[in-house]
């Protein structure tokens, strides 16, 4: 295959991952936009591995079939539940690939430098660009490889940590060893001495120390930051994937990997900053803060929970001409959309209004609620944000809330000592009735204990969400 055919297929790959990223913005083009992305991402791996200068067949055959094979399963087997740490997981590779690449570029350079003028005409490949850089680009391209393992090491170790924490096998409270940001803050020094001395060529020890660096840098990082924050976090290892990919595109000279590293990367980064926006956080508070931090005692909470059964919900929901359904979490781990799509049906189909409240950061990861909704079936039309809904539970007859915590947790307005004090929540209790579907009586993922759950006009709706909706479809009449 010619470079001007790989250089039109980079050119159509690059349109189609554009494409794909604009389609996700809604759920109506969601579908379309994920193939948009499957046809750009094969087209991109055939033009690669069919380009110029490409040999090792067997090798590369043998890494797509088990890579190939290994996403099929994973896709089929993995939970919606766990779609969260899956996604933190393969961050996690894109880093590890970074600097794997990178150490293969620096050797490789170190091989083409040792060689002739002679030997390094008969060189093909990767070997053949390095072998015609001059010092400049060389020395540019220490800086790329330098660049991509740090951002490469962090990304991975920051990566596993997420996965263990959203997993339940890391714990989800923030954890810092004894100097905190200044360890993190003396790793990033230190790793940018290393980078001075590397591109003076003092040599490869100054590459894998600040790998070690990095490692820890990635650790200490997400272990330091709190459950309640690990929407952003996904999100922001997500960039950080991007432009470690970036990085590597810079490195191999692709410049489908540029833009498409530089792509993720700020999708990212735009997806991290509106998430921080929506529970009324500085980015920077949450890289660099654990989450959790008081000012002072928090407010006391009066009343008790007051439980309800199927029957006293089915009543209210019979007598209600308009609902809004705000799910969570919890929703997603009892796999109860389908018995809220049927609830759903059942309730407009008896001509009430129903409505779904979703907040920016509910659930572990962005858009983790709506793509629950729509694998349901429940219509688009009627899954509407924080903000377009927020002015009508006043005028909402019943709030049905599956699963949430923090995000409908009136203390972000009333107790200026909360953990978060600020945060935009969804205001359910101004409906008439609150109905909380919950397991039991804990805190919750984060912690934080909820007045909401004693209010007056709340009734707590014991139990495993998918049991109880079962047990409250019949009665819907």
């Amino acid at each position: 295959m010619s470079i001007g055919i790989v250089s039109a297929a980079y050119i159509a790959a690059a349109v189609l991952f554009i494409l794909s990223l604009g389609g996700l913005s809604g759920q109506e083009s969601a579908k379309r936009a994920v193939w948009y992305g499957i046809v750009g991402m094969g087209l991109a791996m055939v033009a690669t591995i069919f380009g110029p200068g490409v040999g090792n067949w067997a090798v590369i055959a043998l890494m797509v079939a088990g890579g190939s094979v290994l996403g099929w399963y994973v896709a089929k087997t993995v939970e919606m539940t766990d779609m969260p740490q899956l996604v933190a997981a393969l961050h996690s590779f894109v880093g590890l690939a970074a600097v794997f690449i990178g150490y293969n570029a620096d050797l490789e350079l170190a091989r083409v430098v040792a060689l002739d003028a002679e030997a390094r005409e008969a060189l093909a490949g990767f070997a053949a660009i390095l072998a015609h850089k001059t010092p400049v680009e060389v020395a540019i391209l220490r800086v790329e490889v330098f660049l991509g393992v740090f951002i490469g090491a962090v990304t991975f170790t920051g990566s596993i940590i997420a996965f263990g924490k959203l997993a339940g096998k890391v714990d989800g409270k923030a954890v810092k060893l004894p100097g905190g940001h200044f360890l993190n803050a003396g790793a990033a020094l230190a790793s940018a001495v290393l980078g001075v001395m590397y591109f003076n060529d003092a040599g490869l020890w100054t590459l894998m120390v600040m790998t070690l660096l990095a490692f820890f840098i990635g650790y200490h990082l997400i272990m330091g930051i709190g459950g309640a924050d690990m929407p952003v976090v996904v999100s922001m290892l997500n960039s950080y994937s991007g432009w470690a990919a970036a990085a590597i595109g810079f490195t191999l000279g692709n410049d489908l990997l540029i833009v498409t590293g530089a792509l993720v990367g700020s999708s990212g980064a735009i997806l991290s900053y509106i998430m921080c926006k929506a529970m009324n956080r500085s980015f920077i508070s949450v890289i660099l803060g654990g989450f959790g931090g008081t000012t002072g005692p928090a407010m006391e909470i009066s009343g008790e929970q007051i439980a309800i059964d199927a029957e006293g919900v089915a009543a209210a929901l019979n007598d209600a001409d308009s609902v809004i359904i705000i799910p969570g979490y919890g929703m997603a781990v009892a796999q109860a959309q389908q018995s809220v799509s049927e609830l759903t049906r059942k309730l407009r189909a008896r001509g009430k209004t129903v409505r779904f409240a979703i907040h920016p950061v509910a659930g572990r990861l962005p858009g983790h609620m709506n793509v629950l909704l729509a694998e349901a079936k429940v219509p688009y039309d009627i899954v509407l944000e924080m903000d377009e809904i927020n002015e009508d539970f006043p005028n909402t007859d019943v709030a049905i809330v599956i699963g949430s915590n923090d995000i409908v947790n009136p203390a972000a307005q009333e107790d200026p000592n909360s953990p978060i004090a600020g945060m935009p929540v969804l205001e359910c209790w101004k409906a008439k009735q609150v109905f909380v579907s919950k397991r039991g009586q804990g805190t919750g993922y984060s912690g934080i204990e909820n007045p909401l759950f004693f209010k007056e006009n709340t009734r707590m709706f014991y139990g495993d969400a998918k049991k109880s909706l079962d047990a409250l479809l019949p009665m819907i009449d």
